[in-house]
C-alpha cells in the first residue's frame, strides 16, 4: 500500500491551522518584550523571562511527539494534540496583555511572564504534530511540498500578526497610547484577534483532514516494523535511547539548527529596545513614550515583513532545490538572511530596515522548511512524531542558551546596547551556513 499523492488544497488545508499558531506566535515575538517592559522588565532582564519558552519546549515537544505517535482518538493521533493547544494557547494571548487584571493576586510582570509560559507550552503542543502530519500524510516526493506550504501559511499568519498592531491604530484610530504601566488598546485587541483566528485555523484542519489508521499505515510501503520485544517494552524512557540512536544526519543538522535558532532568538527579544534605541536614537530606559510604543509598532510591521518574504520566497524553495539540491539552498539563503541580520547595525533610518528583514525573510523561509525536509527522509515513519519532537532540542536549546547569556552579553560586554545582539545573532547565521555544508542530504537507512 502506498500513500496517496494529495492535491495542493488538500495539503493547504492539511496545514491551515498553521496560520492561526504562527500568527499567534508573531503577535508574542513582536510584542512580548514590550509587554513585559510596559510591565516593569529591565532591558537586561528581557532574555530570562523569555526563558521560560525554550524550556517547555524541550520538555514538552519530545514528550508530546512521544504520545502522539502512540495515539489514536476519533479525531485520529495528530489532530486532538494541535487542537487542546490552540485552545491553550488562544486563553494564554487573552490573558497575558491583560495581566493587570490579577493585580490583587501578584504583580502584573510576574502574571505577564506567566501567560507567556502558557502561551509557549501550547505552541509547542501544537506544533510538532503539524510537523509529524506531514510525514504521515505525504509520500517522499512531496514533502519538500509539504513543508514549504507549511512556510506560507506560517509567513501569512506571521504578517497578519505582526503587522495587526499597526494596522489597528493607523487604518482604524485605535489608540497604541497608554498611561505607564498599561498595555495600549491596540496591543490588548491585536491579542484577542488572534486567539480567535487561532482556534478558527486549527478547526478548519481538524474537520478537512483525515488521518491514516495505525493499521494503513502498517501496510505503508515506507512502514519499518518494530522488533516483537521493542514493542513489548516501549515506554517513555525510549525518548533518551531514541536520542542516543539518532541518525546521521539528524546529527549534523543539530549544529545547524543550533546557530540559527541561537540568532533568531536574540532577534525576537531584543530588536524593539535596539531598534527604538539605535534607530530612533531614545534613551535605552525608555519603554513608555509615544515614540517608543511607534518604535514598537513599527518592529512589528518589520517582522511582518520578513515573514510575508518567507511566505513569497517558500513558493519557490521546491524548485530551487530541484535544481541545486536542498542543502545548497538552505547554504545561500542563511547567508542571504546573515547578511540581512548584519546590515541593521548600518541602516540610516527605519525604513532601510526593510531591506534587512527582506533579506532576513529569506533566510527564515529555508530555516523553517529545508531542515526538516533533509530530516524526515532519515528518520523511520513509525517514529515521525518522536524524532520531530527530539529535534525540536536543537531549536530550544540555542534559545535556552541564548536566554541565559544574551541578557549578560548585553549588560556587560554591550555597555547595554541591544543592537550588538543583533550583530550577534546575524554572525549565529553565518556560522550556520558553513556547517550547513558538512551535512549529507541522503535518505538514510534507519532501524526503528
Amino acid at each position: 500500500m502506498q500513500k496517496r499523492r494529495l492535491s495542493f488544497w488538500e495539503i493547504w488545508n492539511m496545514s491551515f491551522g498553521f496560520l492561526g499558531i504562527q500568527m499567534g506566535f508573531a503577535l508574542q515575538n513582536a510584542n512580548a518584550s514590550r509587554i513585559l517592559q510596559i510591565f516593569g522588565a529591565d532591558i537586561h532582564e528581557l532574555s530570562w523571562f523569555w526563558l521560560v519558552a525554550p524550556v517547555t519546549g524541550l520538555i514538552v515537544q519530545p514528550i508530546i511527539g512521544y504520545y502522539s505517535d502512540r495515539t489514536w482518538t476519533s479525531l485520529g493521533r495528530r489532530r486532538p494534540f494541535f487542537l487542546t493547544g490552540a485552545i491553550l494557547a488562544a486563553i494564554g494571548l487573552v490573558l497575558m496583555p491583560n495581566a493587570d487584571w490579577f493585580i490583587a493576586i501578584l504583580p502584573s510582570l510576574w502574571v505577564g511572564a506567566g501567560m507567556l509560559f502558557i502561551m509557549d507550552a501550547s505552541f509547542n503542543v501544537a506544533m510538532e504534530p503539524f510537523r509529524a502530519l506531514v510525514a504521515d500524510k505525504l509520500p517522499s516526493d512531496q514533502r519538500t511540498l509539504g513543508f514549504s506550504v507549511q512556510t506560507v501559511l506560517i509567513g501569512i499568519g506571521a504578517v497578519i500578526g505582526s503587522w495587526l498592531p499597526y494596522v489597528l491604530t493607523n487604518w482604524f484610530d485605535i489608540s497604541n497610547r497608554a498611561v505607564v504601566g498599561e498595555v495600549p488598546l491596540n496591543l490588548l485587541l491585536s491579542f484577542v484577534i488572534g486567539a480567535v483566528i487561532l482556534v478558527g485555523s486549527i478547526l478548519v484542519t481538524v474537520i478537512t483532514t483525515k488521518e491514516y489508521s495505525p493499521e494503513e499505515l502498517e501496510k505503508m510501503d515506507d512502514h519499518v516494523e518494530e522488533p516483537v520485544d521493542e514493542k513489548e517494552k516501549s515506554s517513555l524512557l525510549d525518548i533518551f535511547s531514541d536520542f542516543a540512536k539518532m541518525p546521521h544526519t539528524m546529527r549534523q543538522l543539530s549544529w545547524v539548527q543550533f546557530f540559527s535558532w541561537f540568532g533568531l532568538f536574540g532577534m525576537w527579544v531584543f530588536s524593539t529596545p535596539a531598534i527604538a534605541h539605535h534607530i530612533y536614537g531614545l534613551p535605552l530606559s525608555d519603554s513608555s513614550s509615544e515614540t517608543y510604543q511607534d518604535a514598537g509598532d513599527w518592529v512589528g510591521v518589520l517582522f511582518g515583513v520578513y515573514n510575508a518574504v518567507s511566505a513569497v520566497f517558500a513558493f519557490f524553495l521546491p524548485a530551487i532545490a530541484l535544481r541545486i539540491g536542498r542543502k545548497s539552498t538552505h547554504i545561500l539563503s542563511l547567508f542571504i538572511g546573515a547578511l540581512g541580520m548584519l546590515s541593521i547595525y548600518i541602516m540610516p533610518n527605519e525604513y532601510w530596515l526593510l531591506l534587512s528583514m527582506f533579506a532576513i525573510g529569506i533566510g527564515w523561509a529555508s530555516i523553517l522548511a529545508m531542515p526538516y525536509a533533509i530530516l524526515a527522509g532519515s528518520i523511520p515513519p513509525k517514529k515521525m512524531g518522536v524524532y520531530m519532537g527530539i529535534f525540536n532540542f536543537f531549536i530550544v536549546i540555542p534559545q535556552i542558551v541564548n536566554a541565559l547569556v544574551g541578557g549578560l552579553m548585553v549588560k556587560y560586554l554591550y555597555d547595554g546596547n541591544p543592537i550588538y545582539a543583533l550583530v550577534t545573532s546575524g554572525i549565529a547565521f553565518l556560522i550556520a551556513a558553513i556547517l550547513t555544508f558538512r551535512i549529507d542530504d541522503v535518505d538514510e537507512p534507519v532501524k526503528a
